[in-house]
């Protein structure tokens, strides 16, 4: 087992020298020394059994104790009732009747065969029962104006005491500058008037610490009064009468006293006076002002001082004066001490034969302490061998024999100081107190201490040396100190080895050796880091060390809380878990959780820290101590005192309010305010019952509410505003409905709120048409069609009326418009765009705020097939007062039926005359399919399918073709045009062996050529044809039947094209709703177009029931067949491969 450098010996052995003054090791014989002194007053309280003097001491051989009492021989022993202990002096005085034969002041002796040793005096104090003695008080008779002392002689008891004058009654006794009690308890009045004539005053007196209140008997007073005319009433006639009297003292006695006192006590000097008229007091000290601590109390009677110092010193005057003279009185007042030393005592001493030895004892004190010397315990006698002075003896060539404990008492009449010197007078070989073979270790860039604690007298030398490995103990690392050990600092894996101590004195020598080990230190490498974590969550915090790997299974990981060692007492949701690596975790984070946590990694020989804080982050606490101030009829200023941030700012207060008649209950929020205010002022309602609570927020959250104010009610008052959001409308012919929010209920500001609703005709009406209504609606009826009004709506409560309200404009019912547009025109811009126009409807005609046109157009022909087309109307609404409108989305080659009418709320009015209208011939739509088939080495069959939609009378087709090389490049393009309208088919010739071609085909019209259709293809070598067919390039049959095979497919293609389009072409839902009211409209918005932005620009929307579109399809003409082929009336091939997109509702609007 290792010794860690020796700092637990050296401290001990420090503590001892520091008590005793001296440490002998416990085989030498020593003299007695007390350990434990009794205590320097013992009060025996009622209330406790049993009382202690203690006394304990130490020696060699054992001491004996004995005590005294009152300087006589005390003998526990014959005392059976005294409990005694063994190898003790102290012992307990059980509580008996007769305790207080046990009062006295006792001292404690401890001797052994060396000497003896004396504690300090205590005094033991047995109270009596405080009581008043029995006493019939004959009644004091005194002459108006005369002065008079009621005297208390309270009974000596436990102090402290406390000292009332009250009546039978317990009502106490009026103090004035007149009457007053004094320090010592009596009750004195500078003169007397007649209302102090009563028959019970009594004077309590109470011991706190006995619990005990005892009252003397009531002192009867009978003033005798002296007629007002007697009665001194201002100074001239006093002087005149003779019956004034200029002061003298109550208190003090004489012109002078002597004051002494203790340093930090407190200065008490009473001044009473008497006279008539009652005068008053000044204070003074002579030569300089008072001290700024002084406080004067009773009326100016006393001057109190507390903690005097030394420059209090000096004279103080007290003087009392009236209109008929003065009276002084000096207080000579002198601040002394208790003893003290002045130098330290000597302390115990081992010293050898015929050494000179001065024992001293200096100590100073106001007065002079006495000094008093003892040995073992007996006054000092002289010595052959000693030499006495005042404070100070000298032991000259001590001998054993003047082995003793020396004792010096000082005590002057603030107390007294003991000091006790043990010597010891002895020769003896050194002893060495540690030890031997003791092994040390400590870490690398550590001290270490060896020890080599040594007893001997004359004192020895002691020297230390390294043997194993050898080695020179020189330089500022080594250090070797008086009490024999050696210091190494800053150790180095070099100093490891064995070293020896050798001691040696006159008398002997002796040696022990010691064995010193070095390890590398514990390093804690992922230490704890600063935290901030919310309340609730978990946090851990790493403590990972390394050391010396021969400590291995000797490191400790604790962990510290502010200084407090912590340990793992997790419960099932909160507490603290240290896991085997020493990492600390912290579960449901408290606020009782933040503070400076530290990581101590720790072995047997060091150890290493870590701190890290952990902040712990809340939701503000509840602000509290809510106050109301400023208090206004409508208003009132809130104060609270901001509470704990929980270590996150609060950045604003919510102030809540809630009123216990409209809404009892329910809180509302009524101002926000920063969160480094902590008052706002606050508008209220008037009639409300308030009470306010404030919440605050930082960034963690919301705090919870405070406690409410108290209730805060506002007066009545009118109605500080009128309704508002007031709405006119005319719902229906010759009627107006007019609403308007209600005020809110805690808006009425009294009781009986109404509203008095005023209105007019515009122009036509003077005065006003008044009602009084409670409700927040009201109905016009009779009223001409949309003509204007003029409203206005005041609030008003049995307390008045609200501010004159403003007058709004608004208009009555509406009806359908009259007339419809006039002068419409159209002009077709191109084959799938119009513009409308027309002249606006007269307002006269309206009847009504406009709401705008809505144009109407539907298709009636094709001018294709000259066959009529189901209608499928589609519109235009266009808000506003327009007169323009364009028309997108049209059919080419079409004819079309347009009309135009006004709307306003109530609906639509009439429409004008239906206009016929064409458009002309538009380019076709892409042909639906193309394919490329019957390659040839230089030739290929071209086969399509006319456009689903033609758009006009077709006039051809356009072919291109174009090579694609290697690269993936194309060279330039050749065109075929094909003039015959009902071609599906082209072969093209010479083309170039083997190669791929690009081909392509549009419809044309009048208006041009339409979209292009294309397909890739290629043509077939020449040698691989004539391989194949060499044999039969004379029968020209086998090309006849190619062809057939051609036509056939062709054929049937076209079949399936017309089958598809005539079962297509009437699969047209028609659908004509023409909407009237605006009210419809806005229920279509989903399939109407409202037309905006300029006149002349076409609608950026498209009609999908105008228009046709078609996926393109890439798939093969054999797959394609499957979707299905129909042929049309007239044969045409209207086939598609691909599924096309469905027609949009037909009522649809366009305008954006």
């Amino acid at each position: 087992m290792w010794c860690l450098g020796g700092h637990g010996v050296r401290l001990l052995l420090a503590c001892l020298s520091a008590v005793c003054g001296l440490h002998i090791p416990p085989q030498v014989e020593q003299l007695p020394t007390i350990t434990a002194q009794p205590p320097s007053s013992l009060i025996a309280l009622p209330f406790e059994d049993s009382f202690t003097l203690t006394c304990e001491a130490t020696g060699n051989p054992i001491p004996e104790f004995s005590w005294t009492k009152d300087g006589q021989e005390f003998n526990l022993h014959k005392d059976s009732r005294l409990i005694k202990f063994n190898n003790s002096g102290s012992f307990v005085i059980p509580k008996t009747k007769d305790l207080a034969k046990y009062q006295g002041k006792y001292r404690c002796a401890a001797s052994n065969k060396l000497g003896t040793a004396v504690s300090e005096e205590a005094d033991f104090i047995v109270p009596s029962a405080p009581k008043f003695p029995k006493e019939n008080i004959e009644p004091i008779v005194v002459n108006e104006g005369d002065s008079m002392v009621l005297e208390c002689n309270p009974p000596k008891g436990i102090p402290p005491l406390q000292l009332y004058w009250m009546t039978i009654g317990l009502q106490h006794i009026e103090q004035n500058e007149r009457v007053s009690m004094g320090l010592n308890g009596d009750l004195y009045f500078s003169n007397v008037e007649p209302n102090d004539s009563r028959s019970d005053y009594c004077c309590f007196a109470s011991f706190p610490t006995i619990r005990t209140i005892v009252q003397k008997t009531a002192m009867p007073v009978v003033v005798i009064p002296l007629n007002s005319s007697e009665l001194l009433s201002d100074t001239n006639v006093g002087r005149q009468s003779g019956l004034g009297r200029k002061p003298n003292f109550l208190v003090p006695s004489g012109v002078q006293s002597q004051i002494y006192l203790v340093k930090d006590e407190e200065l008490e000097l009473e001044c009473i006076p008497e006279g008539f008229p009652t005068p008053t007091i000044e204070w003074t000290k002579v030569g300089e002002k008072l001290p700024k601590r002084t406080n004067i109390k009773s009326y100016g009677k006393l001057l109190t001082l507390s903690k005097v110092k030394e420059e209090d010193s000096g004279k103080y005057t007290c003087k009392a004066k009236n209109s008929f003279g003065e009276a002084v009185h000096h207080f000579d007042v002198a601040v002394e001490e208790p003893p003290h030393w002045v130098d330290e005592p000597t302390k115990s001493q081992l010293v050898s034969i015929g050494t000179d030895v001065p024992i001293k004892c200096n100590a100073g004190g106001r007065p002079r302490p006495k000094l008093t010397w003892m040995r073992n315990g007996k006054p000092f006698d002289e010595f052959s061998s000693t030499q006495a002075r005042s404070d100070t003896i000298i032991l000259h060539k001590a001998q054993p024999t003047d082995t003793a404990v020396y004792q010096c008492e000082v005590s002057n009449r603030h107390g007294s100081l003991l000091a006790t010197a043990n010597i010891m007078v002895m020769n003896h070989p050194p002893l060495v107190l540690t030890r031997d073979s003791l092994e040390y270790a400590t870490v690398r860039g550590k001290s270490v201490i060896m020890d080599c604690e040594v007893f001997s007298s004359p004192l020895a030398t002691t020297s230390w040396k390294k043997e194993d490995p050898e080695g020179l103990l020189e330089g500022e690392r080594f250090s070797f100190f008086k009490n024999g050990s050696l210091q190494i600092h800053t150790s180095e894996m070099g100093d490891m080895g064995r070293y020896v101590c050798l001691v040696t004195n006159s008398e002997g020598i002796s040696t022990i050796t010691a064995k010193l080990y070095i390890k590398d230190p514990t390093r804690i490498v992922s230490p704890p880091q600063d935290m901030e974590i919310k309340r609730g969550s978990t946090v851990e915090l790493p403590c990972l060390a390394e050391y010396d790997q021969s400590l291995s299974g000797q490191l400790e990981v604790l962990w510290q809380k502010d200084g407090i060692e912590i340990y793992s007492n997790l419960t099932h949701d909160s507490g603290y878990y240290i896991d085997d690596e020493g990492k600390l975790q912290i579960v449901n984070v408290s606020h009782s959780d933040k503070g400076l946590y530290t990581c101590i990694a720790k072995t047997p020989l060091d150890q290493d820290t870590a701190s890290a804080h952990v902040t712990v982050l809340d939701v503000p606490d509840a602000p509290v101590q809510l106050t109301l101030s400023d208090r206004r009829d409508r208003g009132v200023r809130l104060q609270w005192v901001p509470p704990r941030d929980h270590n996150s700012p609060i950045t604003e207060y919510i102030i809540e309010y809630e009123e216990n008649h409209w809404e009892p209950g329910r809180w509302r929020i009524l101002l926000r305010v920063s969160g480094n205010h902590n008052s706002a002022p606050l508008s209220l309602y008037g009639h409300i019952d308030y009470q306010f609570r404030v919440t605050a927020v930082n960034s963690i959250g919301m705090s919870l509410p405070s406690k409410p104010s108290e209730r805060y009610k506002t007066p009545p008052a009118a109605p500080d505003r009128n309704p508002e959001d007031i709405k006119i409308e005319g719902r229906l012919p010759h009627q107006m409905d007019i609403t308007w929010e209600p005020l809110m209920p805690i808006e009425h500001n009294g009781p009986g709120l109404e509203y008095k609703l005023s209105y007019r005709q515009l122009g036509a009406d003077l005065n006003w048409k008044e009602h009084i209504i409670k409700r927040h609606s009201f109905v016009v009826k009779e009223t001409p069609t949309f003509v204007p009004y003029e409203v206005k709506i005041q609030a008003r409560n049995q307390h008045g009326w609200a501010p004159e309200p403003r007058v709004l404009t608004g208009y009555s019912g509406e009806d359908l418009p009259l007339a419809s547009p006039e002068h419409v025109s159209v002009d077709v811009l191109n084959s799938t765009v119009l513009r409308v126009s027309w002249s606006p409807v007269p307002p006269s005609q309206l009847r009504g705020r406009l709401g705008g046109y809505n144009v109407h157009w539907w298709r009636t022909l094709s001018l294709l097939t000259s066959k009529e087309v189901p209608a499928e109307k589609q519109f235009l609404t266009l808000p506003g007062n327009r007169s323009l409108a364009v028309v997108p989305g049209l059919r080419p080659f079409s004819e079309y039926r347009l009309t135009v009418s006004v709307f306003n709320g109530r609906g639509s009015g009439p429409g004008c005359e239906h206009l016929t209208f064409r458009t002309p011939q538009g380019v076709p739509e892409r042909p639906p399919i193309l394919r490329a088939t019957n390659p040839q080495g230089n030739s290929i069959t071209l086969v399509w399918a006319p456009p689903l939609e033609a758009n006009g009378i077709l006039t051809g087709y356009r072919l291109h073709y174009q090579i694609i090389n290697g690269t993936a490049d194309m060279d330039g393009f050749n065109t075929v045009n094909i003039s015959g309208p009902d071609t599906t088919q082209w072969v093209l010739h010479d083309l170039m062996s083997g190669s791929q071609y690009k081909f392509s085909v549009r419809a044309c019209t009048l208006a041009g050529c339409g979209a292009a259709m294309s397909e890739d293809g290629g043509t077939t070598l020449l040698s691989h044809m004539k391989s194949a067919y060499g044999s039969m390039s004379s029968r020209t049959w086998i090309m006849g039947i190619m062809c057939a095979v051609a036509l056939l497919s062709l054929a049937f293609l076209i079949a399936c094209f017309v089958t598809w389009k005539q079962a297509g072409k009437y699969a047209v839902k028609e659908k004509e709703e023409v909407q009237t009211d605006l009210e419809s409209h806005s229920m279509n918005e989903d399939t109407s177009c409202e037309y905006s932005d300029n006149d002349e620009k076409p609608l950026r929307g498209s009609l999908y029931s105008l228009e046709r579109d078609f996926r393109e399809d890439n798939s093969s003409l054999d797959s394609s067949v499957d979707e299905g082929c129909e042929f049309n009336e007239d044969g045409s091939f209207i086939g598609e491969y691909s599924s096309h997109r469905q027609r949009a509702p037909t009522e649809t609007n366009t305008a954006t």
